[in-house]
C-alpha cells in the first residue's frame, strides 16, 4: 500500500512519519534480502534478541498473528507484534505488548535506523541497486524496537511470499502458514504451487500448517521435509472442535497439541477466525515446546502422525486453559467483519482477494448478520470480478467506491464489472468514499425486504484494507486512534 499521511496535532510523530513515509513504496520494489540482511547486521542483529513467530499465507496471517500474540501475551511475555498493512495509521504495524507502538519508541527506533539505513543505500546504489524501501524500513524499525523494549518474543507477519519478503531476515523458532490462494502472481506466479513454494520459504524448524489445497499442501510438506523441519497439520495436529455463533463472536472448542480447550469466548465473527485461532494457539503451543527443548532436548516429542485422533485427547492442563481463555477473550482484529455502528449496522471487512471474499461471504451467510448493502472498493491490481461474484450472494445491492489509493480501481470500470455480476438494477457508483457510505447507510435505512424486521439491513463495506480503513475513521475515528 502507498505510503498514506494522516492527520496528527503531534508534530514530532507527523515530521517523523514525513521522513520514513518518503521511502519508495512497498509495491515498487526488487525481491532480495540483501539490503536487509546488510542493514539487520549493521545493527547488531536485533531479531536474534527474542524469539519468534513468523506467520506467511495469503488469507488470515494478521488474525493469526494477532491471536497468537494475545496468547502470548496472557502467558506473562513481553511481546513484540509486526503486521501489515496498517488499517487507520501507519503506527498500526507496530505494537508493543498489544499497544501500538508510541511516538517516542517509534523515533527511538528511527534514530538508530536512520544513519544504518543511508549506509546501506549508498553501498545498494554503488553496486546498481536500490535503497531500502518502505516496507524494509518498517520491518527493521519493528525489529529494532523489539529488541529496545526488550520482548520476550515477537509475532511477525510476512509482507508478500515468504521467500525474499524483508520478515525472511528472522531466525524463528516458528513458522505458520495460514491459507494459501491466488493473489500477487505478478510476483508470486500464476500458479498455487507457485506462489506455495514462495511461502514455503520461511519454513525452517517447526511449521503449523493451516488448511490448504491439495497442492499447497504438497509444497509445504515437500519444502519442509528438505529443511528437516517438524511439520503440525490443521485437522491432525490441531484443530477446531466445535463453535457457535454469538453477537458478539463465538464460543469455540479448540484441539491443541497439549489437549483440548474450551468452551471459551472469542471474539471475533465467522469460521474461518475459529481455525485461525486454532492454528495461532498451536503456534504457541509449539513455541512453548521448542523453548522447552532448548534446556531439555527430550521433552520436544516425536513427529504428529497424520491425522491424530481427537477422541484421544483429554483436556488441557487447568492453567493452560485459564491462560488461552483469557488470551483469546481479549484478541482485537480491527477490520475483520468489525462492527463500527449500529444503527443502521456498518461492518468493515478488508477482503481483498477472492478467496478472502468468499470466507467473508460465508461468514454472512452462516453467522446473525441482517440483509446487507454493499460498499466495494477494488484495488486495480486485484481479482475484481471474482471479489464482486463472491459477494454477490450476500448482498442486496452495492454501492461502487474507490479508497485514496492511488492504487484504487477506477469506480466506473469497476461498476462496469458489477453491473456484470449483479445486473445494472443493483449497483450505483458513487466515487467519493464519504458519499458512498452515506449513499450505502441511506439505502440500508430504506431497505424493505423480507429479512426480519428486527434485525433490519445493514452496511459491508469491503473490497480492501484501505476501503475498511477509511470507512473505520470516519465512523469510528476515537477507537480508531486507540
Amino acid at each position: 500500500m502507498a505510503a498514506v499521511q494522516f492527520e496528527t496535532d503531534d508534530q514530532e510523530l507527523t515530521q517523523l512519519l514525513k521522513q520514513i513515509n518518503a521511502r519508495k513504496s512497498e509495491h515498487m520494489f526488487d525481491p532480495t534480502l540483501d539490503r536487509m540482511r546488510a542493514a539487520v547486521a549493521l545493527l547488531g542483529h536485533p531479531e536474534l534478541c527474542y524469539q519468534v513467530i513468523h506467520v506467511a499465507g495469503t488469507n488470515g496471517k494478521t488474525s493469526t498473528a494477532r491471536i497468537a500474540e494475545a496468547l502470548l501475551r496472557a502467558r506473562g511475555m513481553r511481546t513484540g507484534l509486526l503486521t501489515s498493512p496498517p488499517l487507520t495509521d501507519p503506527r498500526d504495524r507496530i505494537a508493543l505488548d498489544g499497544a501500538r507502538i508510541g511516538t517516542e519508541q517509534l523515533a527511538d527506533a528511527w534514530r538508530e535506523l536512520r544513519p544504518v539505513a543511508q549506509m546501506v543505500d549508498a553501498e545498494s546504489l554503488q553496486a546498481g541497486g536500490n535503497p531500502l524501501g518502505l516496507f524494509e524500513i518498517w520491518t527493521l524499525l519493528g525489529l529494532t524496537a523489539f529488541a529496545d523494549a526488550p520482548v520476550d518474543a515477537a509475532v511477525i507477519e510476512v509482507g508478500m511470499g515468504g521467500s525474499w519478503d524483508a520478515t525472511n531476515v528472522v531466525d524463528s523458532q516458528v513458522q505458520v502458514v495460514t491459507p494459501i490462494a491466488l493473489d500477487h502472481q505478478g510476483w508470486l506466479g500464476e500458479g498455487i504451487e507457485s506462489i506455495a513454494a514462495e511461502k514455503a520459504g520461511i519454513i525452517e524448524s517447526v511449521a503449523v500448517i493451516a488448511r490448504q489445497s491439495p497442492a499447497a499442501l504438497r509444497v509445504l510438506r515437500e519444502a519442509a521435509r528438505d529443511k528437516g523441519a517438524r511439520v503440525l497439520l490443521e485437522d491432525a495436529a490441531f484443530g477446531v472442535m466445535d463453535r457457535e455463533d454469538t453477537p458478539d463472536g463465538q464460543v469455540v472448542t479448540l484441539h491443541g497439541l497439549e489437549g483440548v480447550y474450551g468452551p471459551m469466548f472469542l471474539p471475533l465473527r465467522g469460521a474461518h477466525q475459529a481455525h485461525n485461532a486454532a492454528t495461532g494457539l498451536a503456534a504457541v503451543e509449539a513455541l512453548g515446546l521448542v523453548s522447552a527443548a532448548q534446556t531439555a532436548p527430550s521433552n520436544w516429542p516425536a513427529p504428529l502422525p497424520d491425522p491424530v485422533s481427537r477422541t484421544d485427547q483429554g483436556p488441557a492442563p487447568p492453567e493452560e486453559a485459564r491462560l488461552v481463555a483469557d488470551g483469546l477473550a481479549g484478541v482485537r482484529v480491527a477490520g475483520r467483519l468489525e462492527i463500527v455502528r449500529r444503527a443502521p449496522l456498518v461492518l468493515i471487512d478488508a477482503a481483498h482477494n477472492p478467496a478472502g471474499a468468499s470466507v467473508l461471504a460465508e461468514a454472512i451467510q452462516d453467522g446473525p448478520f441482517p440483509r446487507l448493502i454493499g460498499l466495494v472498493g477494488v484495488l486495480g491490481d486485484k481479482d475484481a470480478e471474482g471479489i464482486l461474484g463472491a459477494l454477490e450472494p450476500v448482498v442486496v445491492s452495492v454501492v461502487i467506491t474507490r479508497s485514496s489509493s492511488p492504487r484504487a480501481m477506477d469506480p466506473d470500470r469497476l461498476g462496469e464489472l458489477a453491473r456484470e455480476v449483479f445486473g445494472p438494477d443493483r449497483v450505483r457508483v458513487t466515487a467519493a468514499l464519504d458519499q458512498a457510505l452515506i449513499e450505502a447507510i441511506e439505502l440500508a435505512d430504506e431497505d424493505t425486504g423480507s429479512g426480519p424486521v428486527a434485525r433490519g439491513t445493514g452496511v459491508l463495506a469491503t473490497g480492501s484494507v484501505t476501503v475498511a480503513g477509511e470507512v473505520r475513521r470516519l465512523l469510528a475515528p476515537d477507537d480508531a486512534d486507540r
